[in-house]
């Protein structure tokens, strides 16, 4: 039997606390509703994260075997059939929950599926799998933003889309952890997408709030890109932590417009995706 250990670092469930961001956002940004239905919205999410991360590793295991040889199949800490078997449950099961939320859910919540599958399949042989990795979030935060009272409206698309955009760049930098190579900047310019949407929707007394937020947002960034851009030698891996921790202050950004007490949500999500990565890695 597996350890607990093995399946949390499996599930790399460091990053869960920015999955339930991503739905808090994209579920608000489509107004929101019943307690009852966001808990079930972040159950299903959790399940299709999950099982995407074990299917991640079943896919990856040979090339696990010579580059990560402490993953847990080529440690030997669980057979890669059994991570097939889990990631199959645990994605027919988030993706059920996801579908019973309502027909426009359960639509976007199998191109959800759709795009976990084809990444964890081909991310290591495509250039651009980064975009399949932004489509996943992207995919999410419409699927929360289905479940709200409103669904899907231009914001909640234009959010999911700049979410995407930091997701690329953060990609293309963590595909240097283990293939090194040229790190190059451009990716930089994707991460300022969100700051560069919450200016231009935010006026008035919003955009007081989107300015201190998009400080949070830049901040925290450029606190991230020091290890790999000015320290030597570069540490992308750290970098990249603290990118994907910042995921939860991306979306704080995106609904810069809510109470103050909401910010508070996203903070904590923020802190808790920190706190998972002192004890299982984020990548």
């Amino acid at each position: 039997m597996a350890s607990l250990r093995t399946l949390l670092v499996l599930g790399r469930v460091s990053n869960l606390p920015t999955v339930w961001s991503n739905c808090l956002a994209g579920w608000l940004l489509g107004g929101g509703g019943e307690w009852d239905r966001f808990a079930w919205l972040c159950v299903g999410a959790t399940l299709v994260y999950v099982g995407g991360m074990f299917l991640n590793d079943a896919f990856d295991a040979e090339f696990d075997t010579q580059h990560r040889r402490e993953r847990p199949i080529p440690s030997g800490a669980i057979s890669r059939e059994t991570v097939w078997l889990f990631s199959a449950v645990l994605l027919a099961g988030g993706t059920g929950m996801l579908g019973w939320l309502g027909r426009e859910p359960a639509i976007l919540a199998l191109q959800l599926l759709f795009c976990v599958v084809l990444y964890d399949a081909f991310h290591k042989s495509l250039d651009w799998s980064p975009v399949l990795m932004a489509s996943c979030r992207f995919f999410l935060v419409l699927t929360a933003a289905a479940a709200g009272l409103r669904g899907v409206d231009g914001l909640a698309l234009w959010t999911a889309l700049v979410l995407g955009c930091y997701i690329v760049g953060l990609s293309y930098l963590a595909r240097r952890e283990s293939a090194p190579g040229l790190i190059r900047f451009w990716p930089l310019v994707l991460l300022c997408a969100p700051l560069v949407l919450a200016f231009i929707v935010n006026d008035g007394y919003f955009r007081e709030k989107a300015l201190l937020a998009s400080a949070i947002v830049g901040l925290w960034a450029l606190r991230c890109l020091r290890p790999t851009f000015w320290q030597s030698p570069p540490d992308i891996g750290k970098t990249v932590s603290g990118l994907l921790a910042g995921i939860c202050l991306v979306d704080m950004l995106s609904v810069a417009d809510q109470p103050p007490h909401v910010s508070g949500w996203f903070l904590g999500c923020f802190v808790l995706a920190l706190v998972f990565q002192r004890f299982v890695p984020a990548t």
